[in-house]
């Protein structure tokens, strides 16, 4: 739980930022809407705390109704206020004196159509997206080799154990010679969730699957979830590797714990350099990072490829605005100095159950020769 001044703090800015749509938007409509839309806003911010809390719930049958509702709700207050913000600056242009009314029509319709497709983005199963990545003098026993990557996958209130076998089935399909899981994979506590992470168990590759820590695995009780995790069969890397042999050709997996790490348990600290350490005799060198601003670090440490999540591509608006602030990529595949990154849009979601203009994902990656 957050300290007390600080939920009071977001609940009063909720309450403000709600009193300012009710006065800009309601006025414009006719009673018959103004009125269930204005009880809407009313208990909208109340129902954004429920759903914002729901990772705290101990239950097993995961988030009720109004933890439903409330990350509905957080989803269309979002984009109401970045549409009501826009309308707002075009109101000061010389418009017609029409457009004050079929705006407001018009900013609760986007915002509404926008979360009945986002939520439809969100809930199904995430497609599978081929990327080839082209490596220097690739040996030839690794051309083709395939690397399945889900991330961000958020195993929690909304998102149960039949989101995650259909996950789960997919990568066995695309019979992967690894599979990387790069953090978040969990909002809740392994009492809560375990039950739920279990088709994980079920995951085939040749040489394995790998699972990287991410910040929300912090939230959540890292050291319960790497223990889990080991559990059901996966390797945890964490600042280490581990050689794969293929014919003659040798690659190392290698993974380090989330960039924020420290802040949680100081041990923990992200160490790309001490992750590749000893693997001089591998000839491809790919590292399992959650945040892509791990990337600097893993190209001075000397990897050919990163694999990355952490952004979910910024999932919906405002939040794709928001995340160059913070992270050097957002989505894709890119290139710093001689490394490539790989930065997942996320298999899963958090909070909102809405994905719009970002979809999920599940990667193959191929390796291929440049």
């Amino acid at each position: 739980m957050p300290p007390r001044r600080v939920v009071i703090t977001v609940l009063t800015l909720l309450l403000l930022m709600h009193g300012w749509l009710a006065w800009r938007l309601l006025p414009q409509l006719p009673v018959v809407l103004m009125i269930p839309l204005g009880v809407w806003l009313l208990l909208s911010t109340p129902l954004i705390a429920r759903g914002l809390l729901a990772r705290a719930n101990k239950r097993q049958d995961g988030a009720s109704s109004l933890e439903w509702l409330g990350l509905l709700s957080l989803g269309l207050f979002s984009t109401l206020m970045v549409l009501s913000l826009l309308r707002e600056v075009l109101l000061w242009l010389p418009v017609p004196p029409a457009f004050t009314v079929w705006s407001a029509w018009g900013v609760w319709l986007i915002a509404l159509l926008a979360s009945a497709i986002g939520l439809m983005n969100a809930r199904r199963r995430a497609r599978v997206v081929t990327v080839e990545v082209p490596i220097n003098q690739l040996p030839e026993d690794l051309q083709g080799f395939r690397i399945v990557q889900i991330s961000d996958i958020h195993v929690g209130p909304t998102i149960r154990q039949p989101y995650l076998q259909a996950i789960v089935d997919a990568v066995n399909q695309l019979q992967p010679d690894v599979v990387a899981i790069t953090g978040d994979l969990v909002d809740g506590s392994v009492e809560a969730l375990s039950a739920h992470t279990a088709p994980l168990a079920s995951l085939q590759a040749r040489h394995g699957s790998y699972f990287v820590t991410g910040n929300h695995e912090y939230y959540s009780g890292a050291e319960p979830w790497v223990a889990e995790v080991r559990r059901l069969g996966i390797t945890v890397l964490m600042n280490e590797h581990v050689k794969v042999q293929q014919g003659q050709a040798r690659l190392a997996v290698a993974g380090v714990t989330d960039y924020t790490a420290h802040q949680f348990i100081p041990q923990h600290r992200s160490d790309p350099h001490a992750a590749i350490a000893g693997a001089q005799d591998c000839q491809v060198k790919v590292l399992l990072a959650h945040q892509p601003r791990t990337a600097p670090l893993a190209a001075e440490a000397g990897f050919h490829l990163q694999l990355s999540g952490h952004t979910h591509g910024g999932q919906f608006l405002p939040w794709n605005w928001l995340v160059p602030l913070q992270q050097p990529f957002v989505a894709g595949l890119n290139r710093l100095a001689d490394m490539w990154i790989y930065t997942s849009r996320g298999t899963g979601y958090w909070g909102p159950p809405k994905r719009f203009g970002a979809p999920s994902e599940i990667t193959l990656l191929k390796l291929v020769r440049a």
